[in-house]
């Protein structure tokens, strides 16, 4: 008896070996299809079924009678499963070879959603204290914009990553000096936040700059695939180019946080993180193994399965709104351009494959907003820019969705923990609580001259910061 599992995303080249009370059975993939097979076929009908509740969590089930078992392992089940027999012979789309007297493997999913917090069932917790947060992926702008945007995550976070997108970009290290000396203008008196500088990476970066901004403090480097989002036009037009400043980052302890996105304009809108990770990312990390690599806003199932067997030196950062929303926030009722970010929203199963990443405990996923604020006339638009500001109400949102997967105890790690120590520092001392109280988000925030739209605007959310301590 063969069994074949319809998975959430394909794996390649994956081997695992379960022992189950009745048989020992194999899985391996093939292509997008992933089987079962027994080594040992059992005596009776009863069998063993592996499925990934995440892409780190293996779960074991046994068919006894009519009903199936979770075994001890602990992993919750998150989705219903059931067994359903086929015909003779069959092909499923993405499987390379047929069945013979085959059982089916079928995902029972609640329907797609703009987004859940409606479905959300209430954990009962009324209030959590987390260590102060980071925010390890934020847009600040410039000027008297920046200014309006600062004090927000100041508010709640102790250190966030600057993103070096502006125009002209911020590829040099007095650049990015001059560059953090004005957002520190902008931080409210009696903050403690701090801003951690990033520069963009170019074909031309050198290994001198790249020692350069180590010494002056300066923790990463920003991948930029040219033309992939905004104001990436002078990004990396071929990292072959970028080998030796990449070389001289992984001797100096300097990270490259990486948009994840190709930009030819053949690939989909919507697989362009996945073929960036096989034709990008897997060549680069082959070529300068022991290089510190951040994903930045990962989207897909892809690219948590990808991030969470990769090496110890690659981590990612998940938004709140690719753990919230899936793409039909886009069309709900019209075109919403205010949930329009890149990369862009996916399908509600890359949605689920988000939250799981982020919930799951694993020190490799951390927060990063990848707030980015525009002015309200450049969103509504006939050329609309991409980008959702989330800043005000970042921490509501992340509590939102962790409740929704019943693990705000995992809350804090997530938000406070596993990005300070991936990328070396000392986690923050002080303390945030966030409390259960229905609130209504704004439907604007000033914006320097204009005005900007805040993701969820009008709609309710039930928790926020009621108190932070630097």
């Amino acid at each position: 008896t063969d069994v074949l599992l319809v998975p959430d995303r394909p794996f390649e080249s994956l081997v695992w070996r379960v022992h189950s009370d009745n048989a020992c059975l194999s899985m391996f993939s093939i292509k997008d299809a992933c089987w079962l097979q027994f080594v040992r076929p059992p005596q009776s009908c009863s069998f063993a079924i592996l499925r990934f509740a995440s892409a780190l969590a293996p779960v074991v089930y046994h068919k006894r009678a009519a009903h199936w078992d979770q075994t001890s392992w602990p992993f919750p089940l998150s989705r219903s499963i059931m067994a359903l027999p086929l015909a003779a012979r069959v092909r499923l789309p993405g499987a390379h070879q047929s069945l013979h007297k085959a059982a089916a493997i079928v995902l029972a999913r609640p329907p797609a959603v703009a987004h859940s917090s409606t479905a959300a069932a209430s954990s009962g917790q009324q209030s959590i204290t987390i260590t102060t947060p980071d925010d390890w992926h934020l847009h600040v702008r410039d000027g008297e914009s920046m200014a309006s945007v600062v004090p927000h995550t100041a508010a709640h976070f102790g250190r966030a990553i600057i993103m070096p997108n502006l125009v002209p970009p911020i590829t040099t290290t007095q650049l990015a000096l001059d560059y953090k000396a004005r957002i520190t203008k902008a931080v409210p008196p009696g903050s403690s936040f701090t801003p951690l500088m990033t520069l963009y990476l170019t074909d031309n970066t050198t290994p001198d700059e790249v020692y350069q901004a180590k010494e002056a403090g300066i923790v990463a480097f920003k991948l930029y695939p040219a033309g992939a989002t905004t104001n990436s036009d002078s990004g990396v037009t071929d990292i072959s180019k970028c080998v030796p400043a990449l070389q001289a980052m992984a001797d100096a302890g300097v990270l490259l946080l990486v948009h994840g996105e190709v930009t030819d304009p053949d690939v989909d809108m919507f697989d362009r993180e996945a073929v960036f990770i096989e034709t990008k990312l897997k060549p680069l990390l082959d070529r300068v193994p022991n290089l510190k690599v951040v994903m930045e806003h990962i989207t897909t199932a892809d690219a948590a399965s990808f991030v969470a067997s990769a090496p110890s030196n690659v981590a990612a950062t998940i938004t709140p709104q690719h753990m919230l929303l899936n793409r039909n926030a886009l069309f709900v009722k019209g075109l919403r351009p205010h949930n329009y970010c890149l990369p862009i929203l996916k399908r509600e199963r890359h949605r689920e494959a988000m939250a799981a990443a982020a919930t799951s405990g694993s020190k490799k996923f951390f927060l990063g907003t990848d707030s980015a604020p525009h002015a309200v006339h450049t969103k509504e638009a006939a050329c609309g820019c991409a980008g959702i500001f989330s800043a005000p109400i970042a921490l509501a949102l992340y509590a939102t969705a962790f409740e929704q997967a019943g693990a705000l105890d995992k809350l804090e790690a997530f938000t406070s923990f596993n990005g300070a120590d991936f990328y070396g520092l000392p986690r923050n001392s002080g303390k945030l609580t966030l409390v259960k109280e229905e609130h209504v988000v704004p439907a604007s925030y000033s914006f320097g001259s204009s005005t900007v739209v805040p993701m969820w605007a009008g709609e309710s959310l039930a928790w926020r910061v009621q108190s932070y301590a630097c």
